[in-house]
């Protein structure tokens, strides 16, 4: 069973799911299916999901209060049970360690895990399956000439993020 919560942002809520292990997902709502019920099942099959409490619902609760008022934690304070190949997790990790308000690209992603250029794409896949949006940073994540592509909330969306961190100096 998976336990959820929605919280605000200045963009538009945030569905935040949680394992008893640590938080497993969160997205910004879809406005034409806020509850991201057929995401969720994509996702994660068959799992109940139910609103409730839980310890990294919490922790991420107070680390967005952070994050949108300009003062974010490190992500590392929320737990997270992070569902995903052994190739994304190590791709995902790599995405926690970029610093707020700085970007990277899917190449030097891929030099870090020390794979040959043409790796990018691979990268880019992993990067594009992460299920954890805006606390695992993959917004940060900018094509070879610094240019924005794509994100699963949305161009605007990453634009905005990396505009509110101060990552943004193009466009």
């Amino acid at each position: 069973m998976f336990l959820t919560r929605s919280f605000p942002s200045p963009l538009c809520p945030l569905l935040a799911v949680a394992s008893e292990r640590g938080l497993v997902a969160l997205a910004f709502a879809d406005p034409q299916d806020p509850s991201n019920e057929p995401w969720l099942k994509k996702r994660f099959g068959a799992q109940p999901l139910v609103a409730g409490d839980a310890p990294a619902l919490d922790a991420v609760g107070h680390w967005l209060a952070g994050y949108f008022s300009g003062q974010p934690g490190p992500p590392q304070a929320v737990p997270l049970d992070l569902i995903g190949t052994p190739f994304e997790r190590a791709v995902w990790q790599l995405l926690l360690e970029i610093p707020y308000g700085a970007t990277t690209s899917y190449g030097a992603l891929a030099k870090k895990l020390g794979k040959p250029p043409g790796a990018a794409r691979a990268i880019g896949g992993a990067v594009g399956s992460n299920p954890l949006g805006v606390l695992v940073p993959c917004h940060r994540v900018l094509g070879a000439k610094g240019e924005l592509t794509g994100y699963a909330g949305g161009l605007p969306k990453k634009r905005w993020l990396l505009h509110h961190e101060g990552a943004l100096l193009f466009g």
